[in-house]
């Protein structure tokens, strides 16, 4: 069998040190290359580019590893976004923790499954240790739960499946029927709360929308929203607030919110997906106010602990909300006698094919302990404050709102001579041409109907230097494109 003995013989060289080294030492290249800032941030290749450079048949055989290294290096890393370069202040992706990004090798090795505990022993009782750590951080109590999750839009999704299985008990059996309740939410809610409202069968008519006051949740309006709905025999699966929100980094007033559904009878969800990390920290968590109120909670370490993806969370206030979310038999799968607490995280989560993301969790605390890892929310916070008070002075900007995190929207204005359309338009392209431009990298949004552009300090080697050196290459490929017309 020549075949399977030089498979088996590439395999067991794989596994070699040496092996191990090559990757790591391309990565610890890149991340080197990359933190110094001295190259570009991107590169304006277009995606049909890129297609085609990979456009190659399926390998049939294979080839050397020194090879494959060398195709990662020439044809891969080049174009990625390089999101440790200080100049990167672009989409809510971190610039990973060095500790974490190791464990993620170290985690692909091991290879274990926790959805079940006999199939990741250590992975399962971490995952419940540092659950418990993230449970008292909120103020939560012992009956508390929750589990790792892909992220905030899978958190947010079982959050409020677990709302669903409080407000339809038989909604698993039989579906939530022709009138089924609705859910609540903030003008700027993050989509992932209509798209569960969507995927739950629920309907997307059923998703009731408040309007904002400051780029949150305008209280009185959800009390009016509220009282209209009882009004109309509507039924209110969920109130979801945000804490973090995508477009502006504004937290809800989760204390008066939650008082407010506390008062109702009602299940509040709340999107920390961005700003939970505030907890971390003593001089934001007051943002968080009010955070315990809630029944379920979304929070993604992945942005604002500086995790490298995938590592979100889903935490409740009564852990067996969860597995009324989920109300399953698998007993080739999940062990335990009646009454007793299953240890096995499948029975409280969507997925069943669960990676160990908990290590990366673990090692972070261990390695820089919480009290490091609020210290860089608060650096995080800092430079953006800083970014935004720079914008402010400068005549030719405007500012759309006090940061309140590490996000910060702004646009140019030039000399006020421009119309609103016509800004629209000249900030988009603006955006794109310096993003072009491989000087630095933003993004955009809307805001009250306008284009207005966005940065998300998500790298913790980003400081006032940089923020000054992004600032002054906007401002100045502004006056290029304003002179050339």
């Amino acid at each position: 069998m020549p075949e399977t003995t030089h498979i088996l013989a590439a395999l067991e060289s794989d596994m070699e040190l040496d092996a191990a080294l090559r990757f790591t030492t391309l990565t610890a290249e890149y991340l080197s290359a990359t933190r110094s800032g001295d190259g570009p941030v991107s590169t304006p290749r277009s995606n049909a580019e890129l297609a085609a450079r990979f456009d190659e048949p399926m390998p049939l055989d294979g080839r050397p590893l020194s090879e494959v290294i060398a195709r990662l290096r020439d044809d891969v890393l080049p174009d990625c976004n390089r999101l440790y370069h200080p100049r990167y202040v672009g989409h809510q992706v971190s610039a990973p923790l060095p500790a974490a990004i190791w464990t993620e090798s170290f985690t692909a090795a091991l290879n274990q499954s926790v959805a079940v505990a006999e199939m990741s022993p250590t992975g399962t009782a971490l995952e419940h240790r540092v659950v418990r750590w993230l449970c008292e951080l909120v103020g939560y109590g012992p009956t508390s739960g929750g589990t790792l999750t892909s992220g905030g839009t899978e958190a947010t999704l079982a959050g409020l499946l677990a709302a669903r299985a409080a407000a339809l008990p038989d909604a698993w059996t039989n579906g939530v029927g022709a009138d089924p309740p609705v859910v609540v939410c903030g003008e700027h809610a993050h989509y992932a709360v209509a798209r569960a409202v969507g995927e739950m069968g629920i309907g997307m008519r059923n998703a009731v929308v408040v309007p904002s006051r400051d780029w949150r949740m305008d209280v009185d309006a959800l009390r009016a929203t509220l009282d209209r709905l009882k009004v109309e025999g509507r039924g209110v699966m969920a109130v979801v607030a945000t804490a973090g929100s995508t477009a502006t980094g504004s937290f809800d007033d989760l204390e008066a919110i939650g008082a407010l559904c506390e008062e109702r009878g009602l299940w509040l969800h709340v999107d920390g997906a961005h700003g939970a990390s505030a907890l971390l920290s003593e001089r934001h968590r007051h943002r968080v106010r009010g955070l315990a109120r809630a029944r379920s909670i979304a929070w993604d370490p992945h942005k604002m602990m500086l995790l490298p993806l995938s590592a979100g969370v889903v935490l409740v206030r009564d852990e067996r909300d969860l597995e009324g979310a989920f109300s399953q038999r698998a007993p080739y799968l999940f062990h335990g006698g009646e009454g007793e607490r299953v240890v096995d995280q499948g029975v409280r989560s969507l997925l069943c094919s669960r990676r160990a993301d908990v290590f990366k969790l673990w090692v972070s605390f261990q390695r820089y302990g919480a009290r490091g890892l609020g210290a860089l929310y608060d650096r995080l916070c800092d430079v953006t404050q800083a970014m935004h008070d720079r914008l402010a002075a400068h005549r030719s900007f405007e500012v759309l709102h006090a940061p309140e995190c590490n996000i910060l929207c702004f646009r140019w204005i030039g000399d006020g001579t421009m119309t609103a359309e016509t800004l629209d338009v000249f900030n988009r392209q603006l955006r794109e041409r310096y993003n072009r431009s491989g000087a630095g990298w933003i993004t955009a949004t809307n805001l009250a109907g306008r284009r207005v552009l966005r940065v998300t300090i998500m790298n913790p080697r980003t400081g006032p230097a940089e923020v000054d050196e992004i600032i002054a290459g906007i401002a100045r490929m502004a006056e290029e494109d304003r002179v050339r017309g």
